[in-house]
């Protein structure tokens, strides 16, 4: 459900075009949603589409089209995993496979405690530093080799248990 606030933040994205061009604002839109919501759901897409009047199956081809936007709950940390050829050429693979058996999850999966969601990610434009991968779609992390991996869950996972 689209909360009043949440219609307040669209008006000022829908302001920032022409009237006739309000469908441009769908990807702030479902920033805003998720930033509110923590993920985008079915309900939210429809009401979106009714609020900027473009079809529910437009905004949804934009919500699936981009990994930043969660079409489902996430952990608090969400590791998004570069899995294109030249992060897979440089031991992406065995990056992916260390944290999985690190968390105990699979690709696409949640940890019980909700810290973690793995991901796999299609190319982040850092090949030259891959492995790389994405926290919570901003934070990127190149060079990622196995220690780097094991300090970067310490460390989240102590941030986490501060907050």
């Amino acid at each position: 459900m689209i909360s009043e606030s949440i219609r307040v933040r669209f008006d000022r994205e829908v302001a920032k075009y022409p009237a006739e061009q309000r469908q441009s604002a769908v990807m702030a839109c479902l920033a805003i949603i998720q930033d509110e919501q923590g993920h985008v759901s079915l309900e939210s897409e429809r009401e979106l589409a009714a609020f900027l009047g473009m079809a529910p199956m437009a905004v949804h081809e934009v919500t699936t089209f981009y990994n930043m936007y969660n079409q489902h709950p996430v952990g608090r940390y969400k590791l998004n995993v570069c899995t294109n050829l030249p992060c897979l050429l440089r031991e992406g693979n065995e990056a992916l496979a260390h944290l999985e058996a690190k968390l105990g999850i699979k690709m696409g999966e949640t940890t019980p405690d909700g810290l973690f969601t793995l991901q796999q990610s299609e190319c982040l434009g850092a090949c030259a530093d891959s492995p790389v991968m994405l926290v919570n779609d901003r934070h990127m992390c190149s060079f990622m080799s196995n220690q780097k991996l094991d300090q970067l869950i310490a460390g989240l996972k102590a941030a986490g248990a501060n907050q």
